[in-house]
């Protein structure tokens, strides 16, 4: 019986969007972080995409689809030199607050690593 009424709750519950910082070309994390918005279906993912060429950043957030996410990131590269772009989706509410600073992060120990890596297979 208890179980019945759970499930008609999350049957006839309204269903939530998900809410996501927003901004197009901001050069800072906190200069994006000053909008949000509430994602409309299909849309189901915060995106943050960064932008690095020599010391200038663009950084871009959005509400996307999943798949347009993931298909976006599993193209984003970043070159020796730290210019290119990274993609971080995400999917609960306000989850891009700080994913442009974590994404560079990110970047920059993928860098090393594939540096780790050249050195090891040069010897």
């Amino acid at each position: 019986m208890l179980l019945s009424f759970v499930i008609l709750f999350f049957l006839f519950s309204p269903a939530t969007s998900l809410k996501c910082y927003v901004c197009s070309s901001s050069t800072t994390n906190n200069e994006c972080n000053q909008n949000s918005q509430d994602c409309q279906q299909p849309l189901d993912t915060c995106m943050t995409v960064v932008d690095t060429l020599g010391y200038m950043k663009a950084i871009v957030k959005q509400c996307a689809s999943s798949a347009t996410c993931r298909g976006a990131a599993s193209t984003a590269s970043i070159n020796a030199d730290g210019n290119g772009n990274t993609v971080n989706c995400c999917n609960y509410d306000m989850c891009n607050l700080s994913a442009a600073d974590s994404v560079h992060s990110q970047a920059v120990l993928l860098l090393l690593l594939t540096a780790a890596v050249s050195v090891l297979l040069s010897h």
